[in-house]
């Protein structure tokens, strides 16, 4: 065996080495970066699992906090029923769950704004009913009771309180029948219509000075009735 041959055998079985441990290394770095990647994965998972189940746990203690209310709306509205309400919700948007009003609806007698409570009962009368009710402003409190007595004698918890009307001599825009609001000099029927209309619709007024935007009253007419207003 010559030298040269002796030679050239030891660089092959050099490389043959060289090779194998570069392909052992590569393979051991392969296994490690991969458990590394299969770790990582494991650790978003697992975070992402806990964010689900905080969020979960966030929800359903939202949820438990949020007390609700059971009432039960009749008459003049398009669908009548009992409907499930958030508590502080108000008679306005009991009404408004039922399908809201329909053509004959006359909500004059009734306080859209009182809150609700469980188990309440709220009838919209009709105007036909409305105009039945002894309608005298010196017999406020007979008006009053035939509304909470209603039509069959079921008790109306919608009605305006008599207590809670008292306004030192002034009309209340937000709970005045058509007939109250009539007394303001000015108002007719068709204006009185229109303020009810107005607050059946976008809600109670805030400030008197939202009845401008009553479609029908004017600044001069404003002038006119604002020291005989009140919310």
């Amino acid at each position: 065996m010559t030298f040269k041959y002796r030679y050239r055998k030891q660089i092959i079985i050099g490389l043959i080495i060289i090779l194998t441990i570069s392909i052992s290394s590569y393979g051991v770095y392969k296994i490690f970066s991969e458990k590394e990647d299969i770790k990582k994965e494991k650790v978003v998972v697992t975070n992402l699992e806990k964010t689900a189940v905080n969020k979960k746990k966030e929800q359903e203690n939202v949820k438990e906090e949020v007390k609700t209310l059971m009432v039960d709306v009749k008459g003049n509205v398009i669908n009548p029923g009992i409907y499930e309400l958030e508590d502080g919700k108000r008679v306005v948007d009991a009404i408004n769950k039922a399908g809201g009003l329909n053509e004959i609806a006359d909500t004059s007698v009734l306080n859209l704004s009182k809150k609700l409570k469980d188990e309440m009962v709220i009838i919209v009368y009709s105007y036909e009913d409305v105009l039945n009710f002894t309608i005298v402003k010196e017999q406020e409190s007979v008006k009053q009771e035939e509304c909470v007595k209603g039509i069959n004698d079921i008790e109306n918890d919608a009605c305006i309180d008599e207590e809670n009307n008292t306004n030192n001599g002034k009309v209340s825009i937000n709970t005045a029948s058509i007939e109250e609001l009539m007394q303001l000099d000015g108002i007719g029927e068709s204006k009185a219509k229109a303020i009810i209309e107005y607050r059946e619709k976008n809600g109670n007024f805030e400030a008197i000075e939202d009845l401008l935007k009553v479609n029908g009253i004017g600044e001069n007419l404003f002038a006119k009735i604002k020291e005989n207003i009140t919310l």
